[in-house]
């Protein structure tokens, strides 16, 4: 989205929301109600779902109010794998189900990050959540010593879509160290490359909680790449890298046949021989 006054030349088409591609999906850690309302005021446009990370949700005093104020604008809202995993290690998947429907709630997590779960088992719980709810399952490691090979990501991706996800979430985690990221941040490119070539990115959504993963997706994967675990005040500033409004995308979507000007004000083009 950009206002009408800024009639710029050749910005990437961002697709009207709902979305089905372009996500931003933004982690809520424990933000209050005037913070959401601020948030909200700026960022609604720009923003496709929330997850309430982890189990924050279960200890927020005020989570029926936050709820309302995404439902008010119109966004979907779901709470972080580790919940759904609290209640499958105590084999308590009903009175999470039902929890859901008593919050109404209508999208869930369905991760094995933190936990050992055999995928048969976990495709089934898809599987049983998809005839009620909009599916959002994880694939990869919160361990970033558990290395899984490309093949596996792939594999898992693919048989999770087909089980009934609308989604499938790449790991990093908050931090940006593990799936889909080496422990100092940086992308594993081999294994994004596999994926991609195997699995439509449409149906991926990558965690990517820092500005210099952001930008390598953008610029592999264009300004439409589904983007998640992005903190409430980068959720605007993610939206100028989409749109090369910032200056680590500003060259990526120049309309052809219109000349860029460099920061030493000379043309691209010039030069000998031209």
């Amino acid at each position: 989205m950009i206002t009408d006054e800024y009639d710029i030349i050749g910005l990437p088409d961002r697709p009207e929301k709902p979305r089905h591609k372009g996500l931003t999906h933004m982690l809520d850690k424990a933000l209050g109600p005037r913070q959401i309302r601020d948030i909200l005021d700026t960022a609604a446009e720009v923003i496709d779902l929330v997850k309430l990370g982890w189990g924050t949700a279960a200890i927020t005093p005020n989570l029926e109010t936050k709820l309302a104020l995404y439902r008010e604008a119109d966004l979907p809202i779901y709470f972080g794998g580790t919940l759904f995993e609290a209640f499958f290690l105590r084999d308590q998947i009903d009175t999470y189900r039902r929890l859901l429907d008593d919050l109404g709630v209508r999208h869930v997590e369905i991760s094995d990050g933190s936990v050992s779960m055999p995928q048969e088992e976990k495709l089934r719980a898809i599987e049983l959540f998809a005839q009620d709810f909009t599916v959002l399952s994880e694939v990869g490691s919160k361990d970033a010593n558990n290395i899984m090979p490309p093949y596996r990501w792939v594999e898992a991706m693919q048989a999770e879509l087909e089980a009934g996800s609308w989604k499938v979430i790449a790991e990093s985690r908050e931090t940006g160290t593990a799936g889909l990221f080496r422990p100092n941040g940086e992308v594993r490119t081999g294994l994004v490359d596999e994926i991609v070539a195997r699995v439509d990115p449409r149906d991926i959504i990558f965690e990517a909680p820092h500005k210099m993963q952001q930008v390598w997706f953008i610029k592999h994967q264009g300004a439409n790449v589904n983007l998640g675990n992005i903190a409430p005040s980068e959720v605007i500033p993610l939206e100028t890298l989409r749109l090369g409004l910032r200056g680590d995308t500003l060259f990526e979507f120049l309309t052809p046949g219109v000349t860029p000007h460099r920061p030493d004000g000379t043309a691209s083009g010039d030069g000998q021989g031209q």
